[in-house]
């Protein structure tokens, strides 16, 4: 509910704003621009805000993410550039371009804070406003970011770990597909805190989905007992629900974030549950707060992170989200 109301602050404080801007000399022309639409877009100075994530190839969560942002840019005539490579490094080398551009803002991760978090503090020293998503939240004041919006990974985790006790389960794995993520590791350690049974991770190359399937395959007929599979991203779902018919388990396939497959899936009972954090919310919010802190000197969250989860999807809600899954906003 915080988080909740943290959003609405937020985008009543957008509304304003362009309300506001079209009703100035330039509002008519805004107001045409928009189109059909029904919307606005605002009347203040162009700006160029870039997004520079650790999403690797075939990570659905990322369009999402995109696709909020982008909707926000359009709203505050913003320019949106988008980059990513999973790659601390290159990460890092992705940032610096766009310090090198004197972009007006700079939206980004933290899965690999030691990584990124010096060429993050050159952005803020260079005067550009910084704004971390997603991963990383506990290093994004120590960076000079304006605020942090996502879920608390921890939390997440443990809520899982509690759901999982609920539904009777004593032997997981959890699935981590990207080695030295700290927001991966910290959902597993959440797992691992409020499960009353065991719980294994089991490291697998998230990039390659046929090998991710013969791992968690590999681990299943080697392993007996494991009644639950808590994979961490959307993709990683399906490859462990093929890898649980190969291997003939009956471990339940449970996932964190959403997409149109697992929501299908859901739907079919070949995935128990789903935990939702809003990748939309989060880009969406994001572009926002920096267009907000340019025109109005806003900042939200009050040193705090904006919560856009944890959110417990089952079988019974999938047919709610299953329109918004599949135009890429759930």
């Amino acid at each position: 509910m915080r988080s909740r109301r943290t959003a609405a602050a937020l985008l009543a404080a957008s509304a304003l704003l362009v309300t506001a801007g079209c009703s100035g000399s330039g509002g008519k022309d805004a107001e045409e621009k928009a189109g059909g639409g029904g919307g606005a877009t605002a009347d203040t100075p162009r700006m160029k805000i870039a997004m520079v994530t650790h999403s690797g190839e075939g990570d659905t969560f990322w369009d999402i993410v995109q696709t909020g942002a982008k909707a926000a840019a359009k709203k505050d005539n913003v320019e949106f550039l988008y980059a990513a490579n999973k790659e601390g490094k290159e990460q890092a080398q992705l940032v610096q371009t766009y310090i090198d551009q004197k972009v007006d803002g700079i939206v980004v991760t933290l899965a690999k804070p030691e990584a990124v978090r010096d060429v993050v503090k050159k952005a803020v020293a260079a005067g550009i406003p910084v704004i971390t998503i997603n991963s990383g939240g506990e290093f994004s004041k120590a960076v000079g970011a304006l605020a942090h919006i996502g879920q608390d990974e921890s939390v997440a985790g443990e809520a899982v770990g509690e759901e999982l006790t609920a539904r009777g389960r004593k032997k997981a794995v959890c699935v981590i597909h990207e080695q030295g993520n700290v927001s991966l590791e910290a959902r597993c350690a959440g797992l691992r805190k409020t499960f009353t049974g065991s719980v294994e991770n089991l490291q697998v190359e998230g990039v390659n989905m046929p090998a991710t399937t013969s791992t968690v395959q590999a681990k299943l007929q080697a392993t007996p007992g494991i009644d639950a599979v808590v994979t961490l991203g959307a993709p990683f779902a399906a490859a462990s629900v093929q890898a649980k018919r190969a291997a003939k388990s009956t471990a339940e396939i449970d996932t964190f974030d959403l997409n149109a497959d697992v929501i299908k899936r859901l739907k079919a009972g070949e995935i128990g549950f789903a935990v939702d954090q809003q990748p939309y919310l989060q880009g969406y919010l994001a572009v926002d707060q920096l267009w907000l802190h340019r025109v109005n000197r806003n900042v939200t969250g009050g040193g705090k992170p904006v919560l856009t989860g944890p959110a417990l999807v089952r079988q019974n809600d999938a047919d709610a989200l299953a329109k918004l899954t599949a135009a890429g906003t759930r």
